[in-house]
């Protein structure tokens, strides 16, 4: 049966027929269409002539009966912040209700006792779920690296006449129903803003192109066979590490369109809630929004809470998250410590980096900084971009400021202990050996350096440590492009030398760009670099190379993976421990000659 008469069927299901005017009034399809169906249901052996359903018709109603649901519920929600940091998108609430709880409540309302929620991220947030509700939790373990195509193929057998509920979604209408008869994919109507769908005639789900309107997306999906097990396969062939960044939709595709119907439904019953702002809207008393952040920003620029607007997640950074938001007038970005950072910067030691900084030009002084839990505030610059990596004039300018900087000579009364944060970063592994076999031998490798590094190091003073190429930031100003270096929690007393291994380390470099690199920042200083030198730079290489392979491990163990970068790291540890012998013995060969 097509479209129409599977909801004239599941409408005379609920309300016996008794004429064409009133079945048309409460399908909403016209009476044209209403008549039609009705003499092809009868055909068709679905209804009697007095318009009753056959024994044919309730046992395909039954064979399509939803059986299951999985709940999408592991991810993130970086789109949530500042709420995000303490509680999963799926525990929002909602006039008093947690979206996850309504969710299931609906579900249950129509039968659907079968539910399956996948958490990873605070998924013991969750258990109490399996004792108030009877769900099973499922574990993605990966939640920090795929996304939710990862957390369907983990039960994707479970897939058959199963609804599939994203997390984030608040109801006004039960959206769920005992009656099934299609596959079907839900979305809203026609919205202005950029979509990837929209419904054609046929209520086919059809792509959009590049920057046109359509329908909103609410995922809310139901998937009855064959469509179930085209899915099924699809999640199996695509979970992989090429498709980490996959939505599970795009296993509904087949060329330029969906392989399920579209289910239309108002935007007023159906919410998904993405943004701060948008549980605001919904319900301004939700508890969500009583957030540390929030009413830090107020009390930092004397404004209510709720003129706290235009609130957008920056990019996930490798040790903060950072929010970009509106408050009279001004645009700014506040900065929210990650996962563990609290175990590996000090941040007490921070806030007297930027006291030793502030009136220097070399980066904004904070608006608000907190040296208790990391948050900081700053103003946000027009036209920012960071140091292209590969473009000579960008390593020019950055260089200069950083040799610049390094000859102010700035004084701190803490340091940045390589060796001793090699040996702490280590420590948060609990015990757990490395991931790399060889790690002993490697780590004897890169400290038995020190002694070189001790002879031959520079006076030590106020060095970045984390100068990488993301960090030097261009903007534009009234005057032309200006340069700052920012993020400066690691940064101590230390060789400055430090700082050209890690812009090297950072932006991968091979041997040749690395010496490159370390030409220009000797250039910009007013000089150039010995061997001796080199070979200490080289030196530092190898033991910055090791740290930061250490620090991914630990943040490995909790849940936060950086792929390529860490493997990287780990080789210049090793590769870099014998350029720098080979360095040290032209070095000494010089000495010897001169």
């Amino acid at each position: 049966m097509n479209l129409q008469e599977s909801n004239i069927l599941r409408t005379l299901l609920k309300e016996p027929f008794v004429n064409q005017r009133i079945l048309a009034e409460t399908s909403g399809h016209s009476l044209g269409i209403v008549n039609r169906s009705l003499r092809s249901l009868i055909e068709k052996g679905y209804l009697n002539e007095a318009a009753q359903l056959t024994e044919k018709a309730r046992a395909e109603i039954k064979e399509k009966a939803p059986r299951n649901a999985i709940i999408l519920a592991a991810g993130f929600g970086m789109r949530m912040v500042p709420i995000n940091l303490s509680t999963p998108k799926a525990l929002l609430e909602v006039n008093g209700e947690k979206l996850i709880d309504r969710l299931v409540r609906q579900l249950k309302e129509v039968g659907v006792k079968d539910i399956t929620v996948v958490v990873g991220f605070m998924k013991e947030s969750f258990e109490y779920l399996i004792d108030e509700y009877g769900v099973e939790l499922v574990v993605n373990e990966e939640y920090a690296v795929k996304n939710n195509l990862h957390s369907l193929a983990l039960i994707a057998d479970r897939i058959h006449n199963t609804y599939i509920v994203p997390c984030d979604i608040w109801c006004d209408r039960n959206p769920f129903d005992s009656t099934e008869l299609y596959s079907w994919y839900m979305v809203s109507g026609l919205i202005e803003e950029e979509s990837s769908v929209r419904v054609t005639r046929k209520m086919e789900l059809a792509v959009t192109p590049e920057k046109d309107a359509g329908n909103a997306m609410i995922g809310i999906t139901y998937l009855l066979e064959p469509e179930a097990s085209a899915v099924r396969e699809k999640l199996k062939a695509m979970d992989n590490e090429k498709n980490a960044d996959c939505f599970w939709e795009e296993t509904l595709y087949a060329k330029d369109r969906m392989i399920v119907r579209a289910r239309v439904v108002k935007s007023t019953d159906v919410v998904e809630i993405n943004t701060y702002e948008q549980l605001r809207d919904l319900d301004s008393d939700s508890n969500q929004l009583k957030s540390d952040a929030i009413k830090t920003i107020a009390n930092a620029l004397q404004c209510k809470e709720d003129e706290v607007t235009e609130i957008s997640v920056l990019k996930k950074g490798m040790t903060n998250r950072s929010f970009l938001f509106s408050a009279k007038g001004e645009k700014y970005i506040m900065r929210i410590p990650g996962e563990g950072t609290d175990q590996l910067i000090d941040r007490e030691q921070e806030a007297a980096v930027f006291r030793a900084l502030s009136g220097l030009g070399l980066c904004d002084d904070p608006v608000y900084i907190n040296p208790k839990n990391g948050y900081k505030i700053t103003k946000f610059l027009d036209g920012v971009r960071v140091c292209d990596t590969n473009n000579v004039r960008d390593l020019g300018k950055s260089m200069k400021l950083l040799s610049d900087f390094h000859r102010m000579k700035i004084n701190v009364p803490h340091t940045f202990d390589i060796f001793g944060q090699i040996e702490f970063y280590e420590s948060l592994w609990d015990g757990k050996p490395s991931m790399y076999r060889d790690y002993s031998r490697t780590k004897k490798n890169v400290l038995s350096l020190r002694e070189y590094i001790e002879r031959t190091r520079t006076d030590w003073c106020l060095t970045h440590i984390d100068a990488v190429p993301d960090n030097f930031l261009f903007y534009d100003t009234p005057n032309g492009e200006a340069l700052q270096l920012t993020d400066w929690e690691y940064a101590g007393m230390q060789d400055p030398h430090v700082d050209i291994a890690m812009f090297c380390i950072y932006s991968l470099y091979n041997k040749r760009q690395v010496d490159r690199l370390i030409n220009i920042y000797f250039e910009e200083a007013g000089g150039e670099c010995t061997t001796a030198v080199r070979a200490k730079i080289y030196c530092y290489i190898a033991v910055c190379g090791l740290l930061w392979s250490n620090w991914c491990e630990y943040k490995s163990h909790l849940g936060v993976e950086f792929g390529e970068y860490s493997l990287r790291q780990y080789r210049y540890a090793k590769d870099y421990y014998k350029l720098a012998l080979e360095e040290m013995k032209k070095a000494g060969d010089e000495d010897e000659q001169g």
